[in-house]
């Protein structure tokens, strides 16, 4: 069995202490580094690089989302979950949107962690429960408001054509291609 390489960031020495403990229960699991701030996390990153780095969202120097953001275009292969303590629908999106795949109250269960690291390091997502549910109310109402039968009516004639040769087997890069557009 594999092991996840994980890197751990949060300013709070005691929360970041305990997720360690939790996550190397596992036997699947190694924390390689740890960083009190999001520049640090953005370095260790770049030194280590990671399967997966669990990012607190409030930290000082570079707060979880800009850390994400910078993680994503340095090391694209490190999966990032965000540990917050904010179920605001805002900041889920602007984690999402800077490349986030995991978003996790830290008042969830423990196993909803493990779950999350497991997942992104499968290549999937995960959404703590109470997430889970805003994001899908969202998207109901998206679709609701702008009446459309499914989420196809919600794409751009553009995002269609790029559905559209995805689906046809096209790789990013032969994508960009076809459409004159950079990766």
């Amino acid at each position: 069995m594999a092991q996840i390489r994980i890197l751990l960031a949060d300013d709070h020495t005691i929360i970041r202490s305990g997720v360690r403990l939790l996550l190397e229960q596992q036997p699947d699991f190694k924390v390689i580094a740890e960083a009190n701030d999001g520049r640090e996390a953005v370095e260790l990153v770049a030194k280590h690089h990671p399967d997966v780095a669990v990012l607190d969202i409030g930290m000082p120097q570079l707060n979880g989302i800009e850390a994400t953001r910078q993680i994503v275009a340095l090391e694209p292969a490190t999966q990032v979950v965000i540990l917050s303590m904010h179920a605001d629908e805002g900041y889920v999106l602007r984690a999402l949107k800077a490349g986030a795949r995991a978003y996790i109250l830290k008042n969830s269960a423990e196993a909803d962690l493990i779950r999350a690291v497991r997942s992104v390091a499968e290549g999937k997502s995960f959404f703590s429960p109470v997430i889970s549910k805003m994001l899908l109310e969202d998207y109901v109402r998206q679709i609701r408001d702008k009446q459309v039968e499914d989420s196809y009516d919600l794409l751009t004639p553009r995002e269609r054509e790029v559905l559209q040769l995805l689906a046809e087997g096209k790789t990013n890069k032969e994508v960009a291609n076809i459409l004159h557009v950079s990766v």
